[in-house]
């Protein structure tokens, strides 16, 4: 038995190794001799052997090396772990677009379970569960003893059934919600034209392309090329590019999604363990925006490849960034398997943006920093002196029906154009999209200079004698 633990173990020993360089900085690896690891491995069997003897109740050996397992990789760095074949099954669904549960992508913070954000339309989304909200409880059990696959499997199960989180949101109180599973349908790519609140019903108001992507799968890239091009046909003036509260996804689907807005210039490189394992990724010709305006919307819950694709536009020019820090998840991760249907889920890169930026723990800082925020109105409709202020004044009966029926709008649920105007950062991002394309289009109008028509002149007299030489 001890033999055969070793060599399974010892299988392990190279995807091991090769993450040992993920230490802190400041805590430098002392490797092991051949000899010691092992020794270290005998004891591991040793320990295995004597906990599943001496238990008070029957030891289940499955969980208990999967355990093991596991908590070797997590030692590593919070996004590697064991996959167990159930997991691998429902990790290669959830990257296909469809997947049962709460709709929520979470990691492990010091023990804790945080929300790295919510999906679009999910149960975990309209509960009001944010990106930062740290997890306690689910079913009245504490998480802190759970993995993270743990935590993660208890939060699914059937759809129709439901689950009870306790959640804490920063400078709140600690809340318990209840929310029912649901079969998950990412739509990753969602896009409309836009105008800018109150101008809804103006005709000759600029439109927006507004492109949303919620998540980076198999199919994001496709379906935002097929967004661009029915946008284009709308004569857009510009975009905004949504990918706040992204939990990033495929590293491919991100240099894709860069691509598409780039005609030239590097968009990510990623850097393994060892100096010779660097790989760079150039975009191809053919900006599917046409040079148009852009603006990239992120906030704290935008992660990992919502952040290659905010640093590949920022860092080439081709893009303002606009909301709040994002997240800072700079490391890339990949699937191994084990061959049985299991599977490891480890780290083996770092990525920079174009300009050599890691992101790891600080995020892609917007170049023009806009919090959420809500937009109070200072100034009165109606004033504090006017015929309607004195006592005893004669009533309206149009006004009075007025009110009644503003009282019993208020209860009714927000339409879309409702939520775009309440929605400050989209706002303002859609506000910068106007003012690039008029900056641009001044910048055509003025007028050429005694000294720029002498430096044109110049560069004409150059390349005629380059045709000459020739």
């Amino acid at each position: 038995m001890l033999k055969k633990f070793l060599v399974l173990v010892a299988l392990l020993m190279p995807v091991v190794a090769y993450g040992a360089d993920k230490a802190k900085d400041d805590e430098p690896v002392e490797h092991l001799t051949d000899e010691q690891i092992y020794e270290q491995l005998k004891k591991l069997a040793l320990v295995f052997e004597t906990a599943r003897d001496n238990f008070v109740e029957e030891a289940d050996e499955k969980k208990m090396l999967e355990a093991a397992m596991n908590g070797m990789l997590q030692a590593l760095d919070p996004h590697s772990s064991y996959l167990s074949a159930d997991d691998f099954k429902e990790f290669n669904d959830k990257s296909l677009g469809k997947f049962g549960g709460l709709g929520i992508q979470i990691t492990s913070d010091r023990g804790a379970v945080r929300v790295i954000s919510p999906i679009d339309d999910t149960p975990a989304e309209r509960a009001g569960i944010k990106a930062g909200d740290y997890i306690t409880h689910i079913d009245d059990e504490p998480v802190f003893d759970l993995t993270l696959n743990q935590a993660t499997k208890k939060m699914k199960g059937r759809p129709g059934t439901k689950v009870k989180l306790t959640v804490i949101s920063e400078g709140e109180e600690p809340r318990t919600i209840t929310l029912k599973r649901a079969i998950i349908k990412v739509e990753s790519v969602k896009f409309e034209e836009k105008k800018m609140a109150g101008f809804e019903d103006d005709e000759d108001a600029d439109k927006i392309g507004y492109i949303r992507i919620s998540d980076f799968g198999a199919t994001t890239a496709k379906e935002l090329n097929k967004a661009l091009e029915k946008l284009e046909d709308k004569d857009v003036i510009g975009y905004v590019l949504d990918v706040r509260n992204n939990p990033g996804g495929y590293l491919t689907a991100a240099i894709d999604v860069a691509d598409a807005f780039l005609d030239s210039g590097e968009i990510v490189s990623t850097r393994g363990k060892r100096p010779t394992d660097i790989e760079r990724n150039f975009a191809a010709p053919g900006d599917l925006a046409n040079g148009k305006p852009v603006v990239v919307l992120i906030n704290h819950g935008s992660a990992s490849a919502s952040e290659i694709v905010a640093g590949a536009l920022q860092d080439n020019g081709r893009a303002l960034v606009m909301g709040s820090q994002s997240f800072g998840k700079g490391s890339v991760q990949q699937q191994k398997p084990l061959g049985d249907g299991t599977a490891i889920h480890i780290t083996i890169a770092r990525y920079y943006t174009p300009s050599g930026r890691s992101i790891q723990n600080e995020g892609i800082t917007p170049d023009i920093e806009v919090l959420q925020s809500k937009v109070e109105v200072l100034e009165r409709r109606e004033s504090l002196y006017s015929e309607a202020s004195f006592k005893n004044s004669l009533k309206n009966e149009e006004a009075e029906k007025k009110d009644k029926d503003k009282s019993d709008d208020d209860d009714k649920e927000l339409t879309d154009e409702e939520k775009d105007a309440l929605d400050y950062q989209l706002q303002r991002a859609m506000d910068m999209v106007r003012a690039m394309v008029k900056l641009q289009a001044h910048a055509d109008l003025i007028p050429a200079t005694p000294e720029s028509i002498a430096a044109s002149e110049s560069d004409e007299g150059d390349a005629l004698s380059e045709d000459e030489a020739e």
